[in-house]
């Protein structure tokens, strides 16, 4: 080969070394770390004046974290959560079929049923039943007044409450489930029990847990307003407490505190269902 072609013949590429590298320097975000630090002033503020605040007085606080009144108060709502959302979706998942209905009568229903319920305030609600004897004296010649006891109507008034967002809340979750889906469990000759139970459910549940938990949470908290027509629930122990010992702040923070407990372990618990059945699905991860 001669002097002239390898004249000719083009240069080997240069290879970067790391000094060709460019270098990524991460954005400054100053008002962010300002912020945050601000944030956390004001909050190590706020828990400072509570904990050195003598108006709580967590010593009596502590006294009456674990009396037995406070606990059988404690018991009485978390019954009344349970019984009221258990019985609450039982007809709302009844007032979803409807809705979905092709019936129009009973669509008609379902609609009415839920924009009557979701309109009234539930302390309206239990005022009307706690009084119903003005409305209706005897019901197959018993008396009213001696037939619902304050606990019956917290039940009747809550339940039908929270039915009418159950509704809504099964009713979405169908929804959420697509139509091919069904249409490829009709195909396989999947009866209507089994392609509800099998393939609608598991599927609509992703959509419904989330919004069941939410309104356990609310319901846990609702149960509060009962203490209106002396349900003796646990803030109602409370205020019995304090109409005696008149120690307001220091049995108020005892509910308060038994409430965040219990709504804290009631959110971990919605957090493990919702994963389960978000398995498969980029949610899980």
């Amino acid at each position: 080969m001669s002097s002239d072609t390898l004249a000719q013949a083009p240069a080997a590429p240069e290879i970067p070394g790391p000094a060709d590298v460019p270098r990524i320097v991460p954005q400054r975000r100053y008002g962010q770390w300002t912020a945050a630090a601000a944030v956390l002033v004001l909050l190590a503020l706020a828990v400072t004046s509570v904990v050195r605040n003598q108006a709580f007085q967590w010593d009596v606080v502590a006294a009456y974290f674990t009396t037995g009144s406070v606990l059988r108060g404690l018991w009485l709502t978390l019954w009344l959560t349970a019984v009221v959302m258990v019985l609450g979706f039982a007809l709302g998942t009844l007032l979803a079929a409807f809705r979905l209905s092709a019936n129009p009568v009973l669509r008609a229903v379902g609609w009415g049923y839920v924009w009557l319920f979701r309109s009234i305030p539930v302390l309206v609600q239990l005022l009307l039943w706690f009084n119903i004897g003005a409305l209706y004296p005897q019901v197959l010649g018993v008396k009213t007044v001696n037939l619902l006891s304050p606990v019956a109507v917290a039940i009747i008034g809550l339940t039908l409450h929270e039915a009418a967002y159950a509704a809504e809340v099964v009713r979405g979750g169908i929804l959420s489930v697509g139509r091919d889906q069904i249409e490829a469990a009709q195909a396989l000759g999947l009866s209507r029990w089994r392609r509800g139970w099998r393939i609608v459910l598991p599927q609509a549940m992703r959509s419904i847990v989330p919004p069941a938990g939410n309104m356990l949470i609310g319901t846990l908290k609702g149960t509060s307003i009962v203490s209106v027509i002396a349900v003796n629930d646990l803030l109602f122990s409370a205020q019995l407490i304090y109409h005696r010992t008149y120690q307001v702040i220091p049995l108020l923070m005892v509910a308060t505190l038994w409430y965040a407990v219990v709504t804290t372990l009631l959110g971990i618990g919605q957090t493990y269902v919702e994963k389960h059945y978000a398995r498969g699905t980029e949610q899980a991860r």
